[in-house]
Order: C-alpha cells, then structure tokens, then sequence
C-alpha cells in the first residue's frame, strides 16, 4: 500500500488515516495487524524522509545561522 514515490504529505495522510482506522477499535484482529505493519512502514519512510531534510537544511546553515548556498550536486544526496 505505501510507496516510495508519495510525497511526505500523502504518506502522512495515509498513516493518520490507518491511526484513525485502528483507534476506532472496528477492525478485525487480522486488518488491524495488516494495518499496523503498514503504518510502522509508513512512520519509518517518513522518519527517513525527514532525516534526509534536516540533513540538507544543516548543510545550508553554517554554525552562525547564516544560509549558505547549496550546490547542485548536494541536492541529490544528503548523504556526506
């Protein structure tokens, strides 16, 4: 059900959609399992996502708070 491409947003949308399913407590034992795995899914995408942005925004901010310029080339791989 969640794939890499969504956005941030639609993938939150569909974590809260999946917590608002399973706090209702009218799910089967089984749907609400499957539910479960897909919402860990989803909240570790997301915690990579957001990983990868404070990565990029540290490198656009040197140590007093200035914006530095980023490269084209950082852009692509927040990785160091």
């Amino acid at each position: 059900m969640s794939d890499q491409k969504n956005t941030f947003e639609e993938q939150l949308k569909q974590l809260q959609e999946i917590v608002t399913k399973l706090e209702g407590g009218n799910v089967p034992l089984e749907d609400a399992l499957n539910q479960f795995q897909e919402g860990v899914k989803l909240s570790r995408e997301l915690e990579q996502k957001l990983n990868d942005a404070e990565k990029i925004v540290a490198k656009l901010i040197d140590k007093d708070g200035n914006v530095k310029q980023l490269n084209p080339e950082d852009s692509n791989s927040p990785e160091e």
